[in-house]
């Protein structure tokens, strides 16, 4: 048996092959699809089936075009109810890949529709188990996403302690766990660093699999849920249908001048540089999310997807992985890129905007005339924070601007773990007429750093 995980770092996603004796399966693969092909012609193996544990809502899959390259079957729970050519499946039906066999959990939760698979090899004996967003490594999947099916989290988190402690606990303590998220996914509340580990471990170690009664299990999944990414309920979706192949999104560079008019129709500048290059000059009213982080994620949960895009990076290279990488997650509407970057927008002397930084030890010195807010999550923020400093998540931002009762000409200090997500911050405020703000470079990792002290 042949088994792979491959990890995309910048969504936190893992996708799997497995194969045997020259034929193979591919599950939960990510929109980019060249990676599994390549490597089932490396082994020789014809991909048979394209398996999707549940409808993912964090990215969009590429199951519809790699089963159409491929001549793969699609397979999903039979709750999916999908609306493209696909084998439903029922709890314990079996897929055979060469002489292993796949077999499938219905284990519902984290979604109605939600499969673990597992994989028995082929002396009889089950070695893995995929166990999708159902059982993460710490953690387990979020119950909130059921979207309009008639759930509700408390019901989903119900049934979620019967997947766990009906099917995949009873599972031997040797299987191996192989979800489909590490840390930094939105599908979970803590996962662990680790991608993968066994049923045994995760007994004595998952806070969510310890003892407790069904109520205690649902009170503690259905509270201090953080708000689901606002891209979600339009990925679930699109996974239902299957996306187009992404070679089909594309985006065209733009001249300046091109640039100046598409910004007066209502188009949005998405300046994806890192903070410092953004902070030096960007044009007026960009958003910035740069590319080093999880920016797919923070693009689908900042940006109205009916938003006109233009990019704006360093070169032609990080324009085309920017477009791709919002493809990932569904956006599909940057209608295209600054051709020559910011160089090419100060050679027409077209006016450019600035972004202060502030280094940790200024804004010590200026604690007593600067506002801090603090745009970290709850939990980052309770461990540890600039004395005084505010705290309003960066992904709930916009909706409680009311309640920041900030005077938007008071100088205002925006300060996040490493400076990325509050460049983001201060990017969305200037938006709101916000007219006197700094971005902290190196945020509270460089306060800490810096021995200052904290709340």
């Amino acid at each position: 048996m042949h088994f792979r995980q491959f990890y995309l770092n910048c969504l936190a996603h893992a996708s799997y092959l497995v194969a045997s004796d020259g034929e193979a399966a591919v599950i939960d693969p990510q929109r980019d699809i060249e990676q599994y092909l390549d490597e089932a012609q490396r082994l020789g193996a014809t991909i048979r089936y394209v398996i999707e544990t549940h409808l993912h809502a964090d990215f969009v899959s590429g199951h519809r075009e790699l089963a159409a390259r491929s001549g793969a079957e699609i397979v999903f729970g039979r709750e999916a109810h999908a609306e493209l050519p696909h084998r439903a499946v029922a709890d314990g039906d079996e897929l055979r890949v060469g002489r292993i066999r796949l077999r499938a959990l219905e284990t519902p939760g984290h979604t109605p529709e939600s499969v673990s698979w597992l994989v028995v090899d082929e002396d009889g004996v089950a070695r893995k188990v995929l166990t999708g967003d159902t059982l993460f490594i710490g953690d387990v999947g979020r119950p909130d996403l059921a979207g309009g099916r008639g759930f509700t989290p408390r019901q989903m988190a119900s049934l979620l302690y019967d997947s766990l402690h009906g099917k995949l606990l009873t599972l031997d303590d040797e299987v191996e766990v192989w979800p489909a998220h590490g840390a930094g996914s939105a599908c979970g509340k803590n996962i662990s660093n680790e991608r993968s580990s066994t049923i045994g471990q995760q007994r004595r170690f998952n806070y969510a699999l310890q003892p407790m009664t069904r109520e205690a299990f649902v009170d503690m999944m259905t509270s201090d849920l953080s708000p689901a990414p606002r891209y979600f309920p339009m990925d679930a979706e699109l996974n239902r249908r299957g996306a187009r192949a992404l070679d089909d999104v594309r985006a065209t560079p733009l001249d300046a001048r091109e640039v100046e008019r598409q910004l007066a129709d209502g188009a949005l500048v998405l300046d994806v540089r890192d903070a410092a290059a953004f902070g030096a000059g960007h044009i007026a009213g960009a958003i910035n999310i740069g590319l080093r982080g999880q920016y797919a994620s923070w693009a689908g949960t900042l940006l109205a997807p009916e938003s006109r895009l233009i990019v704006v990076a360093d070169d032609d290279a990080q324009a085309a992985e920017a477009v791709m990488r919002l493809a990932r997650v569904g956006l599909e509407n940057a209608i295209g890129y600054l051709d020559g970057g910011i160089a090419a927008w100060r050679a027409v002397r077209l006016p450019l905007a600035t972004l202060p930084q502030l280094a940790v030890t200024e804004l010590r010195d200026r604690l007593a005339d600067v506002r801090v807010l603090d745009v970290r999550r709850r939990g980052e923020y309770a461990s540890g924070h600039v004395p005084g400093a505010v705290n309003v998540p960066l992904d709930v931002l916009e909706d409680e601007l009311d309640a920041l009762a900030i005077d938007r000409d008071e100088p205002l200090a925006i300060i996040c773990a490493g400076g990325y997500r509050s460049s983001a911050a201060a990017s969305l405020l200037r938006r709101h007429a916000f007219a006197s703000l700094v971005n902290v470079s190196g945020g509270t990792t460089a306060w800490v750093s810096a021995g200052l002290k904290t709340e």
